[in-house]
C-alpha cells in the first residue's frame, strides 16, 4: 500500500486528515503511534524529528502538516469528494477557515489541555483565558454561520476537516451554549457526517485520557 498515516485515533489532527480519506474512501494504512508500537515510532522520528503528528507517507515521500497533506491527497489521490475549490477565491475562503479552526479554536483547546498535562500551577487561569478566546471565536463562528451548511457554503470541504474535531474537543473544553444554535447544529452535522462519526469512534477507547475529563456524551 502507497499510502501510511502515522498518527493516534485521539489526536485532533490525524482525525482532520483520516475525515479526508474516509470522505474519498482513500486506501491507506494506519500506523498508530505509542509505546506499543515502537517501530512506528522510530520510524515516524526518523522522518520528522520535529515530532508532531500526523506524518503520511506516499511511496516513501514525506509530508507534513495537516492542511498541507489534505492538499496533497487532493492533488495525488484525487476522489471524488473535491475539498478545496476549484476557484480561486472561493479555495481562499475555505483556506481562511481552515486555519481559524486550527489557530483560533484549536489552539486555545490544546492551550487548556497541555495546562492539564503538566500540572501548571495557573491551570485555572489557563483554562479561564482559553475559554475567553474560545468564546470570542463560538460568537463570530455563529454570524459566520448563517445560511450554511458547512463551513464555507454549501460543500463540504478542507474547512470542515478542520472543524470537526476543533468543535469536538472545544466543547469539552468549554461548552457550546444555547445563544449559539447555528454552531450548535453544525456541530452536530459534523458528528452525523460518516467520515468524522469513524474518526470519533475509533478514538473512544481513549476518552478517558482526556486530561480536563471527557464528558458522557457524543
Amino acid at each position: 500500500m502507497s499510502l501510511a498515516l502515522y498518527g493516534h485515533p485521539f489526536s485532533s489532527y490525524t482525525q482532520k486528515v483520516l475525515i479526508a480519506l474516509y470522505e474519498n474512501e482513500t486506501p491507506h494504512e494506519f500506523r498508530l503511534l505509542g509505546p506499543d508500537t515502537p517501530h512506528h515510532m522510530a520510524e515516524w522520528q526518523r522522518r520528522w524529528p520535529i515530532g508532531q503528528f500526523p506524518l503520511l507517507v506516499d511511496d516513501g515521500r514525506s509530508i507534513v502538516e495537516t492542511t498541507i497533506i489534505i492538499e496533497y491527497l487532493q492533488l495525488v489521490h484525487p476522489g471524488p469528494v473535491r475539498l478545496l475549490p476549484e476557484d480561486p477565491r472561493r479555495a481562499l475562503d475555505v483556506r481562511f477557515l481552515d486555519r481559524f479552526f486550527d489557530l483560533h479554536v484549536m489552539h486555545w483547546v490544546q492551550h487548556a489541555v497541555r495546562a492539564a498535562l503538566k500540572g501548571d500551577p495557573t491551570k485555572r487561569e489557563v483554562c479561564a483565558d482559553s475559554q475567553k478566546k474560545l468564546e470570542l471565536a463560538y460568537a463570530w463562528l455563529e454570524e459566520q454561520l448563517a445560511d450554511r451548511t458547512w463551513a464555507a457554503g454549501a460543500d463540504f470541504s478542507l474547512a470542515d476537516c478542520a472543524a470537526a474535531p476543533s468543535l469536538f474537543y472545544a466543547d469539552w473544553t468549554h461548552r457550546i451554549s444555547e445563544i449559539y444554535p447555528r454552531l450548535r447544529a453544525y456541530r452536530a452535522r459534523l458528528l452525523a457526517r460518516p467520515s468524522f462519526a469513524r474518526a470519533v469512534d475509533a478514538a473512544r477507547p481513549y476518552r478517558p485520557n482526556f486530561p480536563l475529563g471527557a464528558p458522557d456524551r457524543d
